[in-house]
């Protein structure tokens, strides 16, 4: 049993996105992993790595669609929450911003932000007026928004 986080979703939160979870996977044998579990360290912990690991790749692979299952799932938790605030489904509007982030040396991609002065990567994330994150994605340090 892992330790409990703040960040760990409830039973019945995971029971909305279980399913394209568990689509992920042909099913051969029976499942000896709680899937639960295994997202919550995904959001959080990695008690076991490797089977946290090997789930956050099968589950960021990009399907027929386009998106991977875990694009897919937070555009289902972003969607319900704005439509439980009373918003419209789809936004209208998204802020992009970014942030360099220094990374090892060892690290295989990674480039200046010149104005920062940083080597390492930069983090561009996408969220709507309520702050909802509506896309992520990791770029070399000197690309821009």
């Amino acid at each position: 049993m892992r330790k409990q986080y703040p960040s760990d979703i409830t039973q019945a939160q995971f029971a909305k996105i279980h399913p394209m979870l568990e689509a992920a996977r042909k099913k051969t044998k029976p499942r000896l992993i709680d899937l639960h579990e295994v997202f919550c360290a995904v959001l959080s912990d990695f008690p076991k790595w490797r089977t946290a690991h090997s789930y956050f790749q099968r589950w960021s692979e990009k399907r027929e669609n386009g998106l991977s299952i875990l694009e897919e799932v937070l555009k289902k938790i972003v969607s319900e929450l704005r439509v439980k605030s009373g918003r419209k489904e789809q936004t209208s509007l998204c802020i992009v911003d970014s942030q360099s982030v220094k990374n090892t040396d060892t690290a295989k991609e990674k480039w200046d932000d010149g104005g920062k002065k940083i080597s390492g990567i930069k983090r561009h994330i996408a969220v709507d007026s309520q702050g909802l994150p509506h896309a992520i994605h990791i770029t070399t340090a000197d690309q821009t928004d």
